[in-house]
């Protein structure tokens, strides 16, 4: 019941983020907003101010949610039997420069990025479990074991670089080509230096493939940290997180489109929640981790030029905008039909890795 509840809430706040950027842009321009919905099919519960104004909704699907402006569609009638706008209205989505639609369309992934990244930030204010450099394990006949490093030895420096987190130290040995390096260790109430050269292996990095990479065969133990950093660094480090993840998400995607990686590594809303649940329940920052990780990996999604998507629509736009004429209403039906038929698709073979995950026969 929890993953379940923890699924609502991350999903229903990303939502929400992704279609206000939609809605304050197109306010910002001038466009009326006929209804806010969080979820799709049957309105649930709303409300609005009267006739004209905006129908903010919750409906009855919550896999998604929309945006419906005056001028999006041929027919601007309300579900509920309401007004007929005029589809040339000065406020209407449809007389709009291409360029003002293209900023409504790009704003709401533009807004899982910007919330991706606050939230990262405010994450490391409030503080983040660091793992510490103290080895937790030995690989036998590996460069660290001949050096004689020991479980329980915490690395301070290399080649005279303060080591302060794993990461750093994982990241350091990655870097070095293969050169001998200094390694600064304390044991117990000793502290002594020992040379190390890392080796080469052949590894499975995160996509599946086999990299080379250098190492020295050690692996952490469970000595963390909670650091809270200040403003300042908390922006810096969350700045690079997003990057980190946006640039992580890309590749794994472009993989993904060029058959690197097997399609069985799609992951649908079964994981999302069982995801959720599992960071809710390690606390809050991991929690927030992981929505910046899907606000970021629905940014991008939307930005793939699929029909229907956000993207679609951009590159109907741009397209527009370098004719000077848009796109035939008939190309863009077939093309929205297609990229449904796509989504759909895609969401029923997520579901099946989802399941066949969590019930493997």
């Amino acid at each position: 019941m929890n993953t379940v509840m923890w699924a609502l809430v991350v999903l229903g706040v990303l939502i929400f983020v992704h279609e206000l950027g939609h809605f304050l842009v197109a306010r910002l321009v001038g466009v009326r907003v006929l209804v806010f919905s969080l979820g799709f099919g049957p309105r649930i519960v709303g409300w609005n101010k009267g006739e004209g104004t905006t129908d903010y909704r919750i409906s009855a699907v919550p896999l998604g949610g929309y945006v419906k402006m005056l001028g999006e569609s041929d027919d601007d009638e309300e579900e509920e039997g309401g007004p007929v706008y005029a589809k040339d209205a000065i406020d209407s989505f449809a007389v709009q420069s291409v360029w003002s639609r293209i900023a409504i369309v790009f704003a709401g992934p533009a807004f899982n990025f910007v919330f991706a990244f606050f939230v990262l930030v405010f994450s490391f204010m409030l503080g983040v479990g660091e793992v510490l450099p103290v080895v937790g394990s030995v690989t036998a006949g590996m460069p660290a074991e001949v050096a004689g490093v020991q479980v329980g030895d915490r690395i301070l420096a290399i080649n005279d670089v303060q080591v302060a987190r794993w990461d750093v130290l994982s990241q350091t040995i990655k870097n070095s080509d293969g050169r001998a390096m200094n390694f600064t260790i304390q044991r117990k109430e000793q502290t002594f230096i020992i040379p190390i050269q890392p080796q080469v292996k052949e590894m499975t990095n995160l996509f599946g493939e086999k990299v080379k990479t250098n190492l020295i065969g050690i692996a952490p133990g469970e000595s963390m940290e909670v650091v809270s950093y200040g403003f300042g660094e908390a922006w810096s480090r969350g700045a690079e997180q997003t990057w980190r993840i946006t640039d992580m998400i890309v590749t794994g995607v472009w993989k993904l489109i060029t058959r690197a990686v097997p399609a069985d590594q799609i992951g649908g809303p079964l994981m999302i929640a069982e995801m959720a649940g599992k960071t809710a329940a390690q606390g809050t920052s991991s929690l927030l981790f992981f929505m910046a990780l899907i606000s970021i990996n629905l940014g991008i999604l939307n930005l793939l030029p699929i029909p229907v998507l956000d993207g679609g629509h951009l590159l109907f736009f741009c397209i527009e905008a370098i004719k000077g004429s848009p796109v035939s209403e008939t190309v863009q039906l077939y093309a929205n039909r297609a990229g449904m038929t796509f989504l759909v698709l895609l969401m029923v073979w997520a579901m099946k890795n989802d399941l066949t995950r969590m019930f493997p026969f």
